[in-house]
């Protein structure tokens, strides 16, 4: 991996940064074949931005990303990658911004997928998992899924996230660049709703995070409650990003001088577990209005099973109307692929009906 991503602050760091392996707790449940179930409390309202009795958050974190704006829009399509008989794929950019509205304006590049027909579609925006952006190609990480959400109907806009492949640089990238990645998909919900370019029914756009996405996801939904129909989850990583510095980081020889780094702003996460809290989706899940699907796999080596469990608990303890499935599949999802695709197509018809 190289060291350009190295976060000489390590402050949103923040999700999963390459794959690894590690001792998984297996869960001892089947996969099932229906939601778990309604939670036993509904989702809790909204809360506003934070009191003037209260501190002001620390600029970086969850919360400061909920009190920001975060504006999206002006969708372009450019080339046509691919046509079938299901879908038209386009390169696309839009708009999003470095942290806030007022702040400078960024291009974001993607790929869009619109399913042939008169529309207005539903609408589902991607976020990938970590992919080195060196190495990055535009569209990469979730072709398969964009694919198959077009074919079932839905238009798919996969988000390249600052710094990735055409879209603009974000020069906080060492100090803040996971949590402008929930401010690429946000703007990118936004671009879908205000465009006229495509006809997507703007009441019915959800969220679709995979690994580094899944974190990317829930911080999105936690900053953004009401903007997203529904949120999907698949091989996430943990909810709290010090699990996440443990399992891709902390024994790495090669992210010594991140550490190190990390270490003499904010602390590493012993030194300093509030703002590593802070930074962490599972605080302000209590924020989240949307149905959660969570998908992982009993075998995955990437990001152990046990947090999916962990994060389907605190979500239902904060009220979230959230269903935990489980499949015999590793973490790229191979042989249960297309079983969990259509599972998580049916999840999103229940969730965003006509």
């Amino acid at each position: 991996m190289r060291t350009l991503v190295v976060l000489a602050a390590a402050t949103s760091l923040l999700l999963a940064l390459t794959a690894c392996t590690g001792t998984d707790e297996e869960p001892t449940s089947r996969p099932s074949t229906s939601p778990t179930g309604s939670p036993t409390s509904s989702p809790s309202a909204n809360p506003g931005s934070s009191s003037p009795l209260q501190p002001a958050p620390d600029p970086i974190s969850v919360a400061a990303l909920a009190d920001a704006d975060l504006p999206g829009g002006d969708l372009r399509l450019g080339a046509v990658r691919e046509r079938t008989d299901s879908f038209t794929s386009y390169d696309v950019t839009f708009g999003s911004t470095r942290s806030g509205r007022g702040s400078r304006r960024m291009t974001i590049s993607g790929v869009l997928n619109v399913p042939t027909g008169r529309g207005p579609f539903p609408a589902v925006v991607l976020a990938h998992g970590y992919i080195d952006p060196a190495y990055y190609e535009r569209g990469q990480g979730m072709t398969r899924e964009r694919g198959h959400l077009a074919t079932a109907g839905y238009v798919a806009l996969h988000v390249d996230y600052r710094n990735h492949a055409e879209s603009d640089d974000d020069p906080r990238v060492e100090t803040a660049v996971r949590l402008g990645y929930s401010a690429d998909v946000v703007a990118a919900a936004r671009a879908l709703a205000a465009t006229d370019r495509v006809r997507v029914d703007a009441d019915r756009i959800a969220l679709f995070g995979r690994s580094m996405g899944g974190g990317v996801m829930l911080k999105a939904l936690g900053a953004e409650p009401g903007l997203f129909a529904a949120g999907v989850g698949w091989a996430s990583v943990s909810s709290l990003e010090a699990e996440n510095f443990a399992q891709f980081q902390a024994s790495d020889a090669s992210t010594a001088r991140l550490r190190a780094a990390t270490r003499g702003r904010h602390g590493l996460p012993t030194d300093d577990p509030a703002f590593w809290r802070g930074i962490s989706a599972r605080p302000l899940l209590d924020r989240i209005t949307e149905p959660v699907l969570l998908v992982h796999g009993r075998l995955d080596e990437t990001c152990p099973p046990r947090w999916a469990s962990a994060t389907h608990r605190a979500l239902r303890r904060a009220g979230v109307d959230a269903t935990l499935e489980w499949y015999d599949d590793q973490h790229a999802f191979g042989p249960a692929f297309v079983t969990a695709m259509d599972r998580t197509v049916r999840f999103l018809r229940d969730s965003m009906p006509q």
